[in-house]
């Protein structure tokens, strides 16, 4: 299947023309079958469980989720960003 764009203009409607290819492009779409991309696997129920929320209500909260999983301390590389910003300073 080919990419279609369609250039959208303000205060335009798509003519009836416009309307029945975009729909008939989704049915035909919606009736292929799931392509397995081995770039991207599947994941298992175990994995799934794994997700947590990437939202937090505080910038503490990320901080603390960051450390639990071992991606970074931010505390550290504030205080490394401090001392890079503090030796361009003359």
């Amino acid at each position: 299947m080919n990419i279609v764009r369609y250039t959208l203009e303000v205060g335009k409607e798509l003519t009836p023309e416009e309307h029945a290819a975009i729909a008939s492009r989704i049915d035909a779409a919606s009736k292929k079958p799931y392509t397995y991309d081995p770039d991207c696997p599947l994941l298992t129920p175990e994995q799934l469980a794994e997700f947590r929320p990437v939202h937090f209500a505080t910038m503490e909260e990320r901080a603390q989720a960051m450390r639990e999983a071992g991606i970074f301390d931010p505390e550290a590389v504030e205080k490394e960003e401090a001392v890079l910003e503090m030796a361009g300073q003359k």
